[in-house]
């Protein structure tokens, strides 16, 4: 644990305030959930709350099968991390940060496809050089919670239809298994 210098008070309702800085470095938003978490020091942990992150076993598996159809390495996200792959190494892209350019595409809200032969490739998480072939985010209950992404392999190919239809059911599926 990291000591930031911060002090603040707790209100008469109980509330206490995240320190704009914090909640930007940590990728805080408005209405995120947080987790809370105490220690017996008397310590307690604020963690982000990754609803996807509970089905992490399940979306890896989903990952696997989804690969046998694609030809494509995918990644499972939530909101700011990488919580499941398949097709490449998981030690390197496990807990790794979704780059801007995905975050910007989960919160659109939109399924993004890039052609093998785009000059501007989008980077999948900070850090990497894997590529978006097909991003598709996962919505559910009306929330943006993470998203489904093909990369683009050492031989890139333009995503087919089908593969694009794949990205998509995987999403839906992931998105409705949250709201059960």
């Amino acid at each position: 644990m990291k000591a930031t210098g911060i002090v603040r008070r707790i209100d008469d309702l109980g509330r206490v305030v995240i320190p704009k800085e914090i909640r930007r470095t940590m990728r805080i938003r408005e209405g995120d959930p947080l987790e809370i978490y105490t220690d017996n020091d008397g310590e307690v942990i604020f963690k982000k709350y990754s609803p996807i992150g509970e089905l992490s076993m399940f979306a890896t598996q989903y990952a696997e099968v989804l690969i046998k159809g694609t030809d494509y390495p995918v990644i499972i996200c939530d909101r700011d991390h990488c919580i499941a792959a398949a097709g490449i190494s998981k030690k390197e892209v496990l807990e790794r940060r979704v780059s801007p350019h995905l975050e910007d595409i989960m919160e659109s809200r939109t399924t993004v496809t890039t052609r093998a032969d785009d000059v501007k490739k989008i980077t999948a998480l900070e850090g990497t050089g894997y590529n978006v072939a097909v991003a598709v985010p996962i919505i559910a209950a009306g929330d943006v919670i993470g998203a489904v992404v093909l990369l683009h392999n050492e031989t890139p190919a333009t995503p087919t239809d089908s593969d694009i239809k794949l990205a998509q059911v995987a999403a839906g599926f992931l998105g409705r298994q949250m709201e059960e």
